[in-house]
C-alpha cells in the first residue's frame, strides 16, 4: 500500500515553517494518542502515521531528502542518527512523542489550562552543536574512529551548574509560585478559557537564583573545550550524520545538555571517483599496450593490483574488480572498482616513428570496421546508460 504525502498528513502545505508542522503534529497528536483512543487500531495507525511525517519534516535535512526524492528517498537510510522507518511501531511513535512534548497528560494540560502534576517546570536544553567531518576514501572503506576537539559551555564547577553563590540557594519564582507557568483565565459569552504560557520571570524554572555565582554570573555555565571520541563506521556518505546525545553545550542552570551532530563530508580522491558503493578509476595504456596485451598496475583501496590487458583491448573499455569497492552501509559486502582503460595517443613523434606508424598504418588489420559500434555507444553499453 503506497504511503500518504507526509505533508497531507499532517494537514501541511510544502512551505511550512518548523513551527507549523509542531503544532499540526501535537494538534494530531492529541486526537489520536492511543491513551486516549484505547483500544482504537485505526487510532493507533493515525499516531503512527502523524509521528512519521512529524520525525521526517521537522528535521532540516530528513526533510531535504524527501522533498527531493519522496518515500524513496527515506527507505533504509535513517538507521544513522534517527528512526528506520521500515520498521517504524507504535512504540517508535510514542518514544519519539515522550521525547518530545513528554507525557500524555503534560500535552492534554497545555492544551486545555489542566494540570495532572501541578507544576510544569521546565528546564531550557543547551546548544546542539554541529561539526563537518572530512573523510579519505580509506577512511570510509575501513571505518575510523576521530577525536574532536569541541569548544562549548560547560557546567560551572563553582555552583555545580546551579548559577547560584556558594552558600547561597535557589528560590521559588515569585511571579508563578514555583509552577512555572503563567495562567490568565478569561471569561466570555461561551464560557471560561484558561491560557497557560511559561513564565517569563524564571523562563519556566519554577525557581530563581537570589545570589549569582560571581564565576558564571548565575547561568550555571562557563566556556571550555572538551574532546570526544567519534566511531564511523565503514561505507558512510557525504550527508550522513552521527548525533552524540547530551555531548553538546550544557542547559543553562542545570538543565540538560544538547547534541552533538557530526556531518560527514568526502574528500577528493587523487585515484578514484565514488558511484555509490562502487568506485572508478581510470588508467592510461598505449597504442602497444593496447594491441598486443599487457600486465598493468593498478590502485586499489587495499593496496596495489595487478590487471590483465587482454590483446586488442578498446580505449573506454570498463575492467570490474568485484568486492574492491566501499562496504555497504546497509548491507553487506562491498562494492566493485571499475577501471576504465583509455589508450593514450602521442602528441610529439619523430621523423622515423611517423613513418614506421604510416607503413603500419596502410596495412589491412590497422583499419577499423566498417559499420561498427562507436566508442560513445560501445561505452554507454558498457555502463548501462
Amino acid at each position: 500500500m503506497a504511503k500518504q504525502d507526509y505533508y497531507e498528513v499532517l494537514g501541511l502545505s510544502r512551505d511550512a515553517t518548523e513551527d507549523d508542522v509542531k503544532k499540526a503534529y501535537r494538534r494530531l497528536a492529541l486526537k489520536y494518542h492511543p491513551d486516549k483512543n484505547p483500544g482504537s487500531k485505526e487510532a493507533e495507525e493515525k499516531f503512527k502515521e502523524a509521528t512519521e511525517a512529524y520525525e521526517v519534516l521537522k528535521d532540516p535535512q530528513k526533510r531535504s531528502t524527501y522533498d527531493r526524492f519522496g518515500h524513496a528517498g527515506l527507505s533504509g537510510a535513517e538507521g544513522f542518527g534517527g528512526f528506520d522507518f521500515t520498521s517504524f511501531d507504535l512504540s517508535d511513535a510514542l518514544r519519539a512523542f515522550m521525547r518530545d512534548f513528554g507525557s500524555f497528560g503534560s500535552i492534554f494540560d497545555e492544551f486545555f489550562g489542566t494540570t495532572s502534576r501541578g507544576t510544569r517546570r521546565s528546564y531550557q536544553k543547551g546548544q546542539d552543536l554541529q561539526i563537518r567531518l572530512k573523510l579519505t576514501l580509506e577512511e570510509i572503506a575501513t571505518g575510523v574512529e576521530k577525536k574532536i576537539k569541541l569548544k562549548k559551555l560547560q557546567r560551572c564547577e563553582e555552583c555545580n551548574g546551579t548559577g547560584a553563590e556558594r552558600g547561597s540557594s535557589k528560590k521559588v519564582c515569585p511571579k508563578c509560585q514555583g509552577s512555572g507557568q503563567i495562567r490568565r483565565v478569561s471569561r466570555s459569552l461561551f464560557g471560561q478559557f484558561v491560557n497557560v504560557t511559561t513564565c517569563d520571570y524564571c523562563n519556566g524554572e519554577g525557581m530563581v537564583v537570589d545570589r549569582p555565582c560571581p564565576v558564571c554570573g548565575g547561568d550555571g555555565r562557563v566556556k571550555g573545550s572538551s574532546t570526544i571520541s567519534v566511531k564511523i563506521p565503514p561505507g558512510v556518505t557525504t550527508g550522513n550524520y552521527i548525533q552524540m546525545r547530551s555531548a553538546g553545550d550544557a542547559g543553562p542552570r542545570g538543565g540538560p545538555a544538547g547534541d552533538v551532530i557530526v556531518f560527514i563530508q568526502e574528500k577528493e580522491h587523487p585515484n578514484f571517483q565514488r558511484r555509490g558503493d562502487d568506485i572508478v578509476h581510470e588508467t592510461l595504456i598505449s597504442f602497444a599496450q593496447a594491441a598486443l596485451g599487457d600486465e598493468v598496475t593498478i590502485p586499489t583501496l587495499d593496496g596495489n593490483m595487478n590487471l590483465k590487458i587482454p590483446s586488442g583491448t578498446q580505449s573506454g573499455k570498463i575492467f570490474k574488480l568485484k568486492g574492491r569497492g566501499i562496504p555497504r552501509l546497509h548491507g553487506y559486502g562491498r562494492g566493485d572498482e571499475l577501471i576504465r582503460v583509455l589508450v593514450w595517443v602521442p602528441t610529439r613523434l619523430t621523423s622515423e616513428e611517423k613513418k614506421l606508424l604510416k607503413e603500419l598504418a596502410s596495412k589491412e588489420n590497422m583499419k577499423p570496421p566498417e559499420g561498427d559500434k562507436s566508442f560513445f555507444e560501445k561505452l554507454r553499453g558498457t555502463l548501462g546508460f
